[in-house]
């Protein structure tokens, strides 16, 4: 054997002479390949003057002095260009990118950066993109925009793009967390349950539900949205020709507890545009018949939200309160801590407000 196994260095023989020759080309070709560093790798020609110790990977196509030199380590020493075919793992730093690259047997790919095209990262325990992953955030990536586009049809793909995340189970969660200053203001996706979920947090502790879904039919749920059914459980006196709050002490559904049942009076949570509507009856009080039933939606208390309804055809409606004689609509703007109650007056003679009919509801709607 006359040279080393790896670097092809040559042995000094034997009964050799001029042993000098042969011991300064070893010599010649650890100065080249020790502690490999090169120029660049995108020239196919040899630089006009190069210098000496001078090396480059040879690019594609590559003429002159390097031609069928492709991928291979040029180097030049002595006037002259010397040529190293790389065997898989060597490694060289690329001066002008700044960064280290390995041989894989087959071209060079980078260690410090993304892997030249067609290369593969499998199993590697951290990726960092502008800023350093950790245990915790094993992918991060620090960055201003980011794309994610389909294979066309025409590369081979489908033209489509799926982006599938997955959990273990249904009572854990997958889905996205939306930050500022790394606090999470908004989380969406399957969390806790398999319906699709989005909340919200002033402080990244306390979380409100704005919406939720359910899985099996598709149902839209909006529990951040003020919203309430009220009724009354027993009926209720009205002397004659006075106004009088609907003693509204119960609840059917009362999101956000916006509705006070002591009070008797919805409360607008936030500034914005809101929906009301009532069922108004009336039940006879002994041989009373007043002449008119009327309704009226109540502003904090003291305006009137809405002109009121009148029916003046009491005497045609059953006198036990089994039927409805108004029905009350009404859209308004109300700003943050705006009360709504309603009231109801009998015209001439008193009655009662029945529970079996009477209904007020309402709703935030944008």
């Amino acid at each position: 054997m006359e040279q080393t196994a790896n670097l092809k260095l040559p042995y000094i023989m034997p009964s050799q002479a001029q042993k000098h020759v042969t011991h300064n080309e070893a010599i010649r070709l650890l100065d080249g390949l020790v502690q490999l560093a090169v120029r660049d790798r995108d020239l196919s020609a040899p630089p006009v003057s190069p210098e000496e110790g001078e090396c480059h990977i040879v690019a594609a196509a590559a003429t002159g002095a390097w031609t069928g030199w492709e991928g291979q380590v040029a180097y030049f020493a002595d006037g002259a260009w010397m040529r190293f075919a790389p065997a898989a793992g060597w490694r060289a730093w690329i001066i002008d990118e700044a960064r280290l690259a390995a041989f894989d047997g087959v071209g060079w790919q980078a260690i410090n950066g993304f892997p030249e095209s067609a290369a593969e990262i499998q199993n590697a325990a951290l990726f960092g993109l502008g800023t350093t992953a950790d245990a915790t955030n094993p992918f991060s990536a620090k960055l201003d925009k980011a794309l994610w586009t389909a294979r066309y049809a025409a590369e081979g793909g489908t033209g489509s793009l799926l982006y599938t995340m997955n959990k273990e189970a249904p009572a854990g969660d997958v889905g996205f967390l939306l930050q500022s200053g790394f606090v999470t203001r908004a989380m969406f996706g399957l969390l806790g349950s398999d319906g699709w979920r989005l909340a919200v947090s002033p402080d990244g502790l306390a979380f409100k539900d704005a919406i939720r879904t359910d899985e099996g039919s598709g149902l839209v749920s909006l529990p951040g949205n003020a919203k309430f059914l009220g009724f009354i459980n027993y009926d209720q006196y009205v002397a004659a020709d006075t106004w009088q709050t609907v003693a509204v002490n119960n609840t059917l559904s009362n999101d956000q507890m916006s509705f006070d049942t002591g009070a008797n009076r919805f409360t607008a949570p936030a500034d914005g545009l809101y929906r009301f509507g009532a069922s108004i009856g009336w039940k006879q009080n002994g041989a009373n018949v007043p002449t008119a039933v009327k309704a009226k939606l109540v502003l904090n208390g003291v305006s009137d939200l809405c002109a009121p309804l009148v029916a003046g055809d009491v005497a045609d409606l059953a006198v036990d309160g089994s039927e409805t004689a108004l029905h009350l609509h009404v859209m308004t703007r109300l700003a943050a801590g705006d009360t709504v109650a309603l009231a109801q007056l009998f015209s001439g003679l008193d009655g009662y407000v029945p529970a079996t009919v009477t209904r007020f509801w309402g709703e935030w709607v944008a």
